[in-house]
């Protein structure tokens, strides 16, 4: 799950006017020049920012995130500024969040990004046809669907849904999309030869974790592949509700009964064999 961003609230594709954005208590304009400044007027947040069309991309999450490291914002507030920003930078729906995804899958592919050595590491692992549980915005499954295989991106949220279906065609891409809870996944047993969850696990609790778990394991017919990022402390403007161990992702693995394998590389790896 390499972004946080839940456009289940608003239509993310709506239209707004030219460098300014609007979703409940949260406005995002573009001005001339200056930093991205935050500022609260009773209720409601402003956010100001000079960002251009180069910088637009999953790098933006790592830096939002930097400058509100002192502010008391929640998942929506930072989930608005993101959509905000990038709607906000560029006219037009379809052209903003082309925009946003071909940068971002430029530097996750030439490594500049910080999530690129994971989404390197599950292309290694996955084998065969793949469904993505978790998806979000699908650049894992975009990076896949790049290197010619078959592949299905779920989430439950079917605003990321719309928005990749949008989106992958004027990339170029073809994969499906599949709106649908990740511990209940409506399609036969055995339907793909690999089942990935990757940065899934911390945005749920313990028993929907499991429940997620054995749930690929039914629709997978070679390997499901959980990556997981380790925290001393979860993310709460990211979504995540707990933290990950060795020894915990070790337990999981155990619990299921099946070969698997543990290892740690930017952050948690289970790779179970069915």
């Amino acid at each position: 799950m390499s972004s946080t961003l839940d456009t289940s609230a608003f239509d993310s594709l709506a239209p707004c006017e030219s460098g300014l954005w609007s979703h409940g208590h949260v406005t995002v304009e573009r001005v001339a020049a200056g930093p991205l400044t935050l500022a609260r007027d009773g209720d409601h947040l402003w956010v100001r920012h000079a960002l251009t069309p180069e910088d637009l991309s999953e790098r933006l999450v790592a830096s939002v995130t930097a400058s509100i490291e002192d502010a008391d914002f929640g998942q929506d507030e930072f989930e608005s500024t993101m959509v905000g920003l990038v709607r906000s930078t560029v006219d037009g729906a379809l052209e903003a969040w082309t925009v946003y995804y071909r940068n971002s899958l430029d530097e996750l592919l030439d490594g500049t990004a910080d999530f690129a050595p994971i989404h390197e590491k599950a292309e290694e692992l996955v084998r065969g046809s793949v469904l993505d549980l978790g998806s979000c915005f699908g650049f894992l499954p975009l990076r896949l669907a790049r290197a010619g295989r078959s592949v299905t991106a779920t989430d439950i949220l079917p605003g990321t849904m719309t928005l990749l279906d949008a989106v992958a065609p004027e990339l170029g891409l073809d994969l499906d999309t599949l709106v649908c809870d990740a511990a209940h996944v409506p399609v036969p047993d055995d339907s793909f030869d690999t089942v990935t969850a990757i940065h899934l696990l911390e945005h749920v609790d313990a028993s929907i974790g499991t429940a997620v778990i054995s749930e690929a394991l039914r629709v997978a017919r070679d390997r499901v592949v959980v990556a997981v990022p380790y925290e001393d402390e979860a993310t709460a403007c990211h979504g995540h509700i707990r933290t990950f161990d060795t020894p915990s992702l070790t337990k999981l693995g155990d619990a299921t009964g099946r070969p698997f394998a543990v290892f740690e590389h930017h952050g948690g790896w289970l790779v179970i064999d069915c």
